[in-house]
């Protein structure tokens, strides 16, 4: 039985014991909302990846690219990925000028498996861009009729496609350059670290370009390319030079020869290996060769090259395909192309790294001079001896390997005699296939344009990040519990010396 003093405090504070119920039941109300809030904060979300298709359309063949990204980090640096690379059959879109219904046609393998690469749900806000480069500069040169054939031609094929097609076009030597300089930097996440930038070296078949951001003043207007990425601003320099692409340079060394030799047709040349032997009907089929093209010449005439393998002799050869005579500025390339200074760490990729790897040469960064060497060792060789060495490589890409020779010495070349790059500079060059596992090249940097997922100024930080916001909400928790305690304490306190007097 209740004693008379129970009773007395029950008649006397009537409410205590509701009101203690009610903050109890209070407390297990917030401690199960704070559960309900956690469990649904750290809940997977809902996947929204979006995904972008890029052609790069060269000049000796095409690559669709398939990049995704998260689409609530579409501004952020370094999330966006390459999903898939396919290479086109065949060769590049402009070398179908004769034949331009087959320029679209030749896509279409490539573009099938985009379609599968991508979900469905998908395919209908996926942009698509294509940009063509030296290839169809060179065609657009030799006959814009052909050229815009070609481009109608791969637009119809594009437009039948589930995709969001935003065009095709032919980009300058200029934006190559500075699309291959950003997609670099990108990767590197030099933008958002705000670190030095790397520059960038493109070899192509057709054209080759460079940019970098220099120490000093750009002096030429048409080589300054201004950028403003996440609050910062760069002054890029960059140069395209058309015809100097690997494959060009070495129409224009025969071209040359010939010339030298009087016009013989038959062609004995230090920059193929010994043993070699091949007749070029393609010699003259360019506007870059075409002004060695005598009066009394048949633009398709058949030239025998057989080779010597002496790369020193090459290098002296290749020397008279920069013209170092002229320089209207206080620094310059060759051919009278202002350059500033080189400066700073460089990715190489495209041909660079596919040479340099033939070479050994990719993976560890060599100094120049036992670049050299192996390229004086390779060159020694029989082109039997190669052919025996490399029985696993595919036919079509025999044309590669049976110009390495020649690619090699002009690759040194181009980048010690034509841009400069000393002893020391050399070892700042990485020759890069893939950064993060995505292909160095212009086209994910076209892609960033286009899309405006690059922001031109910095991204507006919380005033607290994340683990700091945690922390003061779990340090708040804590003390509202304190308080809570220490108010049911007082209370019971309060309680009990009210009861005590009212006996």
């Amino acid at each position: 039985m209740e004693s008379q003093r129970d009773i007395d405090m029950e008649q006397k504070n009537p409410w205590h014991r509701k009101t203690i119920l009610c903050i109890l039941f209070l407390f297990l109300l917030g401690i199960v909302a704070l559960v309900c809030i956690g469990v649904i904060q750290n809940r997977p979300l809902p996947e929204n990846v979006k995904y972008g298709i890029v052609l790069d359309a060269g000049s000796s063949h095409t690559s669709v690219f398939v990049y995704s990204w998260p689409g609530e980090k579409e501004n952020d640096t370094g999330v966006v990925k390459q999903v898939t690379h396919c290479n086109v059959n065949g060769s590049g879109i402009s070398s179908y000028a004769n034949k331009v219904q087959n320029a679209g046609k030749s896509l279409q393998n490539c573009m099938d498996k985009a379609m599968e690469d991508i979900p469905k749900r998908r395919h209908s806000e996926t942009p698509v861009y294509l940009g063509a480069t030296a290839g169809m500069r060179l065609l657009e040169l030799q006959n814009a009729t052909l050229s815009d054939g070609v481009l109608a031609s791969v637009k119809h094929t594009l437009s039948s496609y589930p995709f969001n097609f935003q065009g095709a076009r032919i980009i300058s030597g200029q934006e190559e350059g500075a699309y291959g300089w950003i997609t670099i930097n990108y990767l590197l996440e030099t933008f958002f670290e705000l670190t030095n930038t790397y520059g960038a070296l493109d070899l192509g078949g057709a054209s080759t370009q460079i940019t970098f951001v220099p120490e000093e003043q750009i002096e030429s207007p048409q080589n300054l390319s201004y950028f403003r990425l996440y609050g910062r601003s760069y002054n890029v320099y960059t140069h395209s030079y058309l015809c100097y692409g690997k494959d060009q340079a070495l129409r224009v060394m025969l071209a040359k020869q010939q010339q030298e030799s009087n016009g013989s047709n038959i062609i004995r040349t230090p920059c193929f290996y010994k043993d070699f032997e091949m007749n070029y009907t393609d010699v003259y089929s360019s506007p870059c060769t075409a002004s060695y093209l005598k009066e009394d010449m048949n633009s398709n005439i058949s030239i025998l090259v057989v080779g010597e393998g002496d790369a020193e002799k090459c290098r002296q050869n290749l020397k008279n395909l920069f013209n170092k005579s002229t320089c209207r500025f206080s620094n310059c390339g060759f051919n009278d192309v202002f350059q500033p200074h080189v400066f700073g760490k460089f990715g190489a990729f495209s041909a660079f790294y596919y040479v340099m790897r033939t070479l050994n040469a990719s993976d560890t960064p060599l100094p120049l001079h036992e670049i050299k060497e192996r390229t004086k060792v390779f060159c020694k060789k029989t082109w039997q001896q190669v052919k025996q060495e490399n029985a696993h490589v595919k036919e079509k890409y025999l044309k590669y390997l049976m110009e390495t020779c020649f690619s090699a010495n002009y690759i040194l070349m181009l980048l010690e005699y034509g841009y400069k790059f000393s002893n020391e500079t050399w070892e700042n060059i990485e020759f890069r296939r893939k950064i993060k596992n995505t292909d160095a090249g212009w086209t994910l940097g076209y892609m960033l344009n286009l899309t405006n997922m690059i922001p031109a100024e910095s991204k507006q930080q919380p005033l607290l990040p994340y683990g700091g916001y945690v922390t003061l909400m779990v340090l708040f928790s804590i003390f509202l519990l304190v308080v809570l305690l220490m108010g049911l304490i007082c209370f019971q306190r309060r309680s009990c010396t009210t009861g005590k007097y009212s006996i």
